[in-house]
C-alpha cells in the first residue's frame, strides 16, 4: 500500500491500491473491473473541476468492455485483467473524442485505435478517457484552447508540467492506477516529477512509436506513468511486444521488467551529475534535495561519483532533431488546423522549416558521439543520476520558466534541459518521485539507463523509491488560490 504519511486521500479505498495489488485482486475475482470503473469514474467526477485531468471519459465504451474482457493474453506477462487505464489526448482511441489539444480536431473522433491502445486493450486494459495535453505535446505545461488547463494537484495554482500533465495529475490525485503518456522533451518526465509520480521514458521501439505516419522518428515515443516503480513496470510488460505496424518495433524480452523490480539491489554505481556539465541551470533548493536523496542511497550501499561525460552541442542537437520532426508533421497538415496553433509550436515548426542539410547532418554525428561517451560511462556505472527538472513546480499562468539558477532564459524549452540527453540518444530515463522537498511539494530524480536497458533501469528506480519511503500518493487535490 502507498505511504499514507503524506497529505490525505478521501477518494474511493480501491483507488487507494497500487495497480499490481489491484490485478492481483481482479486475478483472484475479489474485485470486478465494474467496481473498478464505478471508483475511478466517481473520483475522476469528484476531483475533475480541481484538477482538469480527464478531459474526456467514455463510461459506456468501457463498462461495455468490462462486460465483453477477453482474456486470451491471460498468461501474458503484462496481462492486466481489467484494470482501468488513462489515455493520453494524442493517442487515438477509436469512438473516443481525441482532440490532441487543437481547436483545429476539437471534435475529431476517429474510427481506429493506435496500435498501442489495441495492445493495452487486448491485454486487459480498459480506457476510462482521455488526459490533457498541451496542444500537439508542444510544451512542459499543460494547457490548450479546447479543455484549457491542468492544475497539480499538490497545489492547484501550480503547473502540472507537460505534455502528459493530465497523464501525471490524474495519477496523483487516484483518478486511475496506471496512466499512458509519452515524452519527446521530457513531456512524461517533467510532470511526473512535478507531480510525484513515476514517469518512464522507454527505449525507441519498446513501446510503440510516435505516430504510423512518423514511423521512423525514434525521438518522440509512449511510455508508462504510475504511482509507483513496481506499477510502471507492470504497464511496460503490458505495453512491450513487437508491432508489426511500428516500423521500429522489437519483441519483448523473456524475462519480464516486474520480475527485474523484485530483484533489487542497493548496491548500485551512481554517477551524478546537478548540471549535465554546465548544460543546464538548477535552483539551489533542487540541488540540495537530490544530494540528500544521494546520501540516503550511499547509506544503503550505492557509491556515488559526481561526473558527466562529454556532451557535444547536445542542445542544438536536440532542437535539429525537433525541429526535423515538427516540420515534417506540419508537412501534410491541414492549414486549418495549422493556424489554431499558438505562437510557441508555429515557432518550432518554422525553425524545421529553415534547418539545411549541414544541420541535420550535425545532429546525426554529434548524438553518435554523445551516444558513444555515454556507453564509455556505462563501462563504470549502472546509472546516470541527474535532475528530472531544474526548479520546483512554477505558477500554471506561466507558460513557461524564464529564470532558472539565477539564469535568465530566452526559449520556452531552455528550462527542459534535462530531458534532451536521453531523447537524443535513445536511452531509457526515468523520474521517480524522491520524497517532499521544498514547500512540501514532490521532487523527481532522473536516471538515464544502458542501452535496451530498462530492466536495470527500474530496478535501479525501485532502489532508490526503497531509500526514500516512497512511493507517495495518491491525494486529495490542495485547492489553492494563490
Amino acid at each position: 500500500m502507498p505511504n499514507t504519511s503524506y497529505p490525505p486521500f478521501t477518494g474511493p479505498e480501491l483507488c487507494r491500491y497500487e495497480a499490481h495489488e489491484v490485478v492481483a485482486l481482479l486475478k483472484k475475482r475479489e474485485v470486478s473491473p465494474r467496481e473498478l470503473l464505478d471508483a475511478a469514474f466517481e473520483r475522476i467526477e469528484t476531483v475533475g473541476p480541481s484538477i482538469n485531468a480527464t478531459t474526456v471519459t467514455c463510461k459506456d465504451r468501457a463498462y461495455a468492455a468490462a462486460e465483453n474482457l477477453d482474456d486470451t493474453e491471460k498468461d501474458n506477462s503484462g496481462w492486466l485483467a481489467g484494470l482501468p487505464i488513462g489515455i493520453k489526448d494524442l493517442t487515438p482511441v477509436a469512438g473516443v473524442r481525441t482532440t490532441f489539444g487543437t481547436k483545429g480536431r476539437a471534435h475529431f473522433v476517429p474510427t481506429e485505435s493506435d496500435p498501442l491502445v489495441e495492445r493495452l486493450e487486448a491485454r486487459g486494459g480498459i480506457v476510462t478517457g482521455k488526459t490533457n495535453t498541451p496542444e500537439f505535446g508542444a510544451g512542459g505545461n499543460t494547457f490548450n484552447d479546447v479543455f484549457g488547463p491542468t492544475l497539480n494537484p499538490w497545489d492547484t495554482t501550480l503547473n502540472a508540467g507537460g505534455s502528459s500533465g493530465g497523464a501525471a495529475a490524474s495519477l496523483a490525485a487516484g483518478e486511475t492506477w496506471l496512466s499512458h503518456g509519452s515524452d519527446h522533451g521530457g513531456s512524461l518526465r517533467t510532470p511526473a516529477a512535478f507531480c510525484g509520480v513515476v514517469g518512464l521514458r522507454p527505449s525507441p521501439g519498446r513501446a510503440g512509436g510516435a505516430s504510423k505516419d512518423a514511423g521512423y522518428f525514434i525521438e518522440g515515443l509512449q511510455g508508462p506513468m504510475a504511482r509507483s516503480v513496481r506499477d510502471c513496470a507492470l504497464f511496460l510488460d503490458a505495453m512491450a511486444g513487437f508491432e508489426p505496424r511500428f516500423a521500429i518495433s522489437y519483441p519483448a524480452p523473456e524475462t519480464p521488467f516486474q520480475d527485474a523490480v523484485e530483484r533489487v539491489d542497493g548496491k548500485l554505481k551512481i554517477a551524478f551529475t546537478p548540471d549535465l556539465g554546465g548544460i543546464s541551470p538548477v535552483d539551489r533548493e533542487v540541488e540540495e534535495h537530490l544530494r540528500g536523496t544521494l546520501t540516503l542511497l550511499e547509506k544503503n550501499g550505492a557509491s556515488v561519483e559526481e561526473t558527466c561525460p562529454e556532451l557535444p552541442d547536445l542542445e542544438r542537437t536536440y532542437h535539429t532533431l525537433r525541429g526535423i520532426r515538427w516540420a515534417t508533421m506540419a508537412r501534410r497538415l491541414d492549414p486549418e488546423i495549422r493556424k489554431h496553433f499558438k505562437a510557441t509550436l508555429e515557432q518550432n515548426t518554422q525553425m524545421g522549416d529553415a534547418l539545411t542539410v549541414n544541420d541535420i547532418a550535425d545532429a546525426n554525428l554529434n548524438r553518435s558521439t554523445i551516444f558513444n561517451n555515454m556507453v564509455e560511462l556505462f563501462r563504470i556505472y549502472d546509472v546516470l543520476a541527474l535532475p528530472t527538472v531544474g526548479c520546483m513546480p512554477h505558477p500554471q499562468s506561466e507558460e513557461w520558466v524564464k529564470n532558472v539558477g539565477g539564469q535568465d532564459l530566452t526559449f520556452y524549452m531552455d528550462w527542459l534541459r534535462f530531458a534532451f540527453l536521453s531523447t537524443v540518444t535513445g536511452l531509457p530515463a526515468i523520474s521517480v518521485p524522491v520524497g517532499l522537498g521544498p514547500r512540501g511539494l514532490p521532487v523527481g530524480l532522473q536516471l538515464v539507463g544502458k542501452p535496451r536497458g530498462e530492466a536495470g533501469l527500474l530496478a535501479a528506480a525501485r532502489a532508490v523509491e526503497i531509500a526514500v519511503g516512497g512511493p507517495l500518493g495518491p491525494i486529495d487535490p490542495n485547492v489553492t488560490n494563490g
